[in-house]
């Protein structure tokens, strides 16, 4: 059997991509940071798949003690991980900075994945060449020039909306510099975009997102919808593929910024020295 992971699971695409996996047979380790948001996507994924082995646990992943202590949660549930899909993500309405002191978004939507990863790898590579790790990113890494080099926290002037974008493009480096790291290992690292989905995700997010959800509301997806191409790569689309960023189940172009190795490589080690730092 194999064994998923997968953050953001308590409601929309992730929850969408809990339920089909274990309705295909995969065991899935679900991630949700609201106890009740939680039950209840339990409860559904549960009534899809009834025989299926699914198991969900809390943690609030923009602190990063609570990434480390949910991976190992997870390492005492599973002896390896055949897919991690790094799918919670978070929208600012303001500046918010965590007990780490990092930005909320950047920590959230960035940070946390790079941290989880890394903490998960060896579970990862015990299951052999194979094994996948999605990242979900968004088009909305195109309305931002480059990252922040100079104030990654936003602590001189900060943008909701630049935070938020910021942290897409990160997730994009992300995969680029794991890719490389983990070719000879015969791991897939991708990123997808699942497009303009209808969750309660906009809610309270920046501007920049609040109007792509407004004007393309009409164009919207459901999150069935949504995770369809992630489904598509977790069960076996694109073989071979990896380093790439996905759309409607196809290679999609990014910014220069996005396809830069040195920038992926730049925000790698400025990664790991802002997570050595936090309070774990």
């Amino acid at each position: 059997m194999k064994t998923a992971v997968v953050t953001g699971a308590s409601s929309g695409i992730g929850l969408v991509v809990a339920r089909e996996l274990a309705k295909t047979g995969w065991r899935v380790i679900a991630h949700g940071r609201d106890p009740g948001r939680a039950k209840t996507a339990m409860e559904q994924i549960r009534t899809a798949a009834p025989d299926a082995q699914v198991e969900m646990v809390l943690a609030d992943l923009s602190v990063m003690a609570e990434v480390a202590l949910f991976a190992e949660k997870v390492g005492a549930l599973t002896d390896r991980i055949d897919l991690l899909i790094n799918n919670a993500g978070f929208t600012p309405a303001k500046r918010v900075e965590t007990i780490d002191g990092f930005e909320q978004c950047f920590a959230a939507n960035h940070l946390a994945p790079f941290l989880l990863t890394n903490c998960l790898l060896p579970l990862i590579k015990a299951a052999g060449q194979g094994a996948q790790i999605l990242n979900t990113a968004s088009s909305a890494h195109t309305f931002i020039k480059d990252m922040k080099w100079d104030d990654l926290q936003q602590r001189r002037k900060f943008s909701a909306n630049d935070a938020y974008t910021q942290s897409k493009l990160a997730n994009i480096l992300h995969l680029r510099e794991l890719a490389r790291r983990l070719m000879a290992d015969g791991i897939r690292v991708n990123a997808v975009h699942p497009g303009l989905v209808k969750t309660n995700f906009d809610s309270n997010g920046s501007l920049i997102v609040k109007l792509m959800y407004v004007f393309g509301r009409p164009l919207s997806l459901t999150p069935e919808q949504g995770a369809d191409t992630i489904l598509w790569l977790a069960l076996g689309g694109a073989p071979g593929v990896t380093g790439e960023y996905f759309v409607k189940r196809a290679i999609a172009k990014t910014t220069s910024a996005a396809q830069s190795e040195a920038g992926a490589a730049r925000l790698w080690q400025l990664s790991e020295a802002l997570v050595a730092s936090a309070q774990f």
